[in-house]
Formats: C-alpha cells, structure tokens, sequence
C-alpha cells in the first residue's frame, strides 16, 4: 500500500474538516497566509429559531467537495483556473472559530473583535463564515482603516435599540453605519415585508443606500460596485437569504423574490473587480433546517470559493503578493 501522504485520495468524508482541506492555524502569532478563515457559531441573535451556530462547521465540510486536489477550481465559462496559488502555497489557512461564551454576547464579541484585530496585524484578509447576521457588528468593528461596507440582504437589519435589544441578527447595521471609519454603507436586495416604514426611513436618514430588489433589477449587477469608487477598500456581508427562499431551504429567514445564484455571483464578481475587497462573510446558514444533502451549505461554500477566486484574481493582488 502506498503511504505516501501525496498520493492520499482524500475523498471530501475523510480527514479534518478545515475549509478547502487549508492547513489549520491555532495560533494567531504564527499566522503567515493572504487569506485567514474564521468562523463564528454564534447564534444568541437569533429572535425566532437557532441553529445557525452550526453554519460555520457544515459550510467547512461542504467545501471538502470543492477543493481539487488543493489545485483550486477551474471556471469552465472562463476557461481559467482560479485560486491555484493561493492553495498549492499555503496562502489561505484556516484559523478556526472565535471563541463563544454563551450567555454573554458582549464577551463573545469582545472575541470576535480581537480575533479579527489579530488576522488584519497579521497582514491576512479575514474570510468570515458565520453564525447569524449579528456577528457582522463585531467584525467590522475590528477595522480601523476607512472603509465601504456593502451589505446583501432581504431585510435591513437596522431595527431601533428598544426594550433592551440591541446585539439581535436585526440590529447589526445600525450599530455599523454610524463607525467613525464607515465611509458608506449600501443594503442590497432589500425586499422583506417585515421591513418596517420607521426602519427604511431610519436607514434612509442616516445616509445609507438601499437597493431594493426592484431596483437591482432595473439597473443590473454592475451597478451595486459602480456606485463606490474605484479601488475603494470594501467589507461585504452577505446574508444567505438575499438569495430566492427556493434556492436556501437551510435559512430561517428566506424571503421570496430574491436573487438567483448567477445575479448574486455577478454582483460580487462586480465587487471584486472594481473594489478592493478587504473581507467579507457568510451569514445565516441554519443547517438543521436543511434539506439532506445540505444543499444550503454547499451553495455557501460555493459561493464564497467563488467570490474569493475573483478576489485573488485581481491585479491588486497580484501586485500585493509580488511586493
């Protein structure tokens, strides 16, 4: 029998699920990659039905599917292989989860923030795979440079600070748009009914953009990044349910009328072009409420593989890993 670790078949069921089968960082100072993934189960702002907290562990295993032999993907339609280096070098490495201390939403962001902080001193992107949509709040508050935050989503997640609430998946934007150093904020793929009239206005009046999906049809995927200048530093967040309620079975918020997997895809290849994309994350994945065959978590890992490609591709990087 052949014992060679090169010449391990590794199907995705075998081994340790770290993201694209990356080596595993544990400690932070030892960190020396372009791309650090971290996840965060954290799913305590969840107002209606948990679960969530498992995304990070299923989106992990579901990418196993994709990783080519650590050769990176190959886009038939671009007739390109993407993210080759970034894999057959050891540029992404997963770093595992921050911490979560249950019951206490303030520590456990305490660690998000920190563990964010550590990734960007590093010099790494920090590639995020949530958890529910309020672990966004703490990630973003680990930046200090000026930034342009674009957020996908079927609702706002801008609701008022009342009765005590303010750390729910619907309150992380209002909590985000008023950061000394977000420079703007866009919320794209807005179309809930549960998107209150004092909620718009609110989001409206304090100067942020919200692209309805009305309006994203009317004037196309491209047009989200063309709103931001160019070579803009830009975080994005994506909510899993700005995509179709048909196509996330796996998501306790889906909405109807949502984008396709094409339109999301384009847009955020949009972003990657046309903006320097400092981080992002995947929120919202509930894979207990998930079909078999985990279909939500793998359009996720997909998704986000997809959009990382694009990212690397850009001359930006290529110029930030030859310097």
């Amino acid at each position: 029998m052949d014992r060679d670790p090169a010449n391990r078949l590794d199907m995705p069921f075998v081994g340790i699920p770290t993201f694209l089968r990356t080596e595993y960082c544990k400690d932070l100072a030892q960190l020396d990659a372009e791309i650090a993934v971290m996840g965060v189960p954290f799913d305590e702002g969840v107002p209606f039905m948990p679960g969530s907290r498992f995304g990070p562990r299923s989106i992990r295993e579901h990418s196993l599917r994709l990783t080519g032999k650590g050769q990176g993907f190959y886009d038939l339609q671009r007739k390109k292989q993407f993210l080759e280096h970034e894999l057959v070098d050891g540029r992404i490495v997963d770093v595992g989860d921050a911490d979560i201390l249950p019951t206490n939403i303030k520590g456990t962001f305490d660690n998000v923030t920190a563990m964010v902080r550590e990734i960007l001193d590093r010099g790494a992107m920090p590639l995020v795979l949530g958890g529910d949509h309020a672990i966004t709040y703490p990630v973003v508050r680990g930046y200090s440079e000026p930034i342009h935050v674009v957020h996908f989503d079927a609702h706002l997640d801008y609701a008022p600070f009342i009765h005590d609430l303010e750390y729910t998946n619907g309150h992380a934007f209002r909590h985000i748009s008023p950061m000394p150093h977000v420079q703007s904020l866009a919320q794209v793929g807005i179309r809930s009914l549960r998107n209150s009239r004092e909620v718009v206005e609110d989001s409206l009046s304090d100067g942020n953009t919200i692209v309805t999906m009305q309006d994203f049809y009317e004037n196309g995927p491209r047009s989200v990044a063309e709103a931001l200048p160019k070579d803009s530093k830009t975080y994005v967040s994506i909510d899993v349910d700005v995509l179709d309620i048909s196509l996330v079975p796996g998501c306790v918020s889906a909405e109807p009328n949502g984008m396709t997997y094409a339109e999301l895809r384009d847009t955020l290849i949009g972003l990657a072009e046309h903006t320097d994309v400092i981080g992002f994350d995947f929120v919202e994945v509930n894979p207990q409420l998930d079909v078999g065959t985990g279909v939500t978590s793998y359009l996720g890992a997909h998704l986000v593989v997809e959009f990382l490609g694009h990212i690397c591709d850009q001359p930006r990087w290529q110029a930030r890993r030859e310097g």
